[in-house]
């Protein structure tokens, strides 16, 4: 666990490897290129004392010319999916998250996922004015992992599950890999146990909330 309260205002900065055509590989060879070829960051900020539980959580991510992809590993104490339908409470599961500002513009998108890989996924103006994708935007989104699309509700120590997102750069309103995006990387799970609040770059609020552009950090798309 790294609480982090001592220096809030250090944004974290990553370079996000580009693997040509990652994107139209397989989910096991996508998932095998990620591990072999990407090493793993960690989220583990607890920006909020009251929420002390910090399960291990790591992610990897890179790029090709059409699309973003991020992979997560975690261990936690509590497996929880109730979530099914996309656009539904995910926050409230098992849940991992990447939020990135509009790379044109005001706004940002957030794509939150359950561990059964149900979707959030919407451009926001802030975090009550938002326009959420219809099915066929969410369905650009391949999601793939290793719990099955089924409710989940499983306890125990070192319990791991991971998930991987594909993201194209055209859902954030592009039609190429941009240099350089602002972005965060969150874990969550408001109903699970023990409710936990993780992000990668550090959060200045007094409050949980993850709905903070000015606290993301910066991806360097190489």
């Amino acid at each position: 666990m790294k609480e982090c309260t001592d220096n809030k205002t250090a944004k974290k900065s990553l370079e996000v490897r580009f693997i040509r055509n990652l994107e139209q590989l397989g989910d096991n060879d996508l998932r095998l290129v990620l591990r072999d070829k990407i090493a793993p960051e960690k989220i583990e900020c607890v920006n909020w004392e009251e929420f002390p539980y910090a399960p291990r959580v790591e992610f990897r991510v890179a790029h090709s010319d059409d699309a973003i992809v991020v992979m997560f590993d975690v261990e936690e104490e509590h497996v929880r999916a109730v979530a099914m339908e996309n656009n539904g409470a995910v926050w409230e599961d098992s849940c991992v998250e990447f939020f990135v500002a509009n790379p044109a513009g005001e706004g940002y998108f957030n794509f939150e996922i359950n561990c059964a890989g149900t979707a959030l996924a919407a451009f926001r103006r802030s975090r009550e004015d938002a326009d959420h994708f219809d099915e066929a935007k969410i369905s650009q989104i391949r999601r793939f992992g290793s719990l099955k699309h089924e409710p989940q509700d499983s306890r125990g120590e070192g319990q791991k599950w991971w998930l991987a997102e594909v993201i194209p750069f055209k859902l954030l309103g592009l039609d190429e890999a941009p240099k350089t995006l602002r972005a965060n990387f969150y874990k969550c799970g408001d109903n699970c146990d023990k409710t936990h609040f993780l992000s990668w770059s550090p959060i200045a609020l007094e409050k949980p909330n993850f709905h903070c552009p000015e606290f993301f950090g910066e991806l360097k798309l190489m």
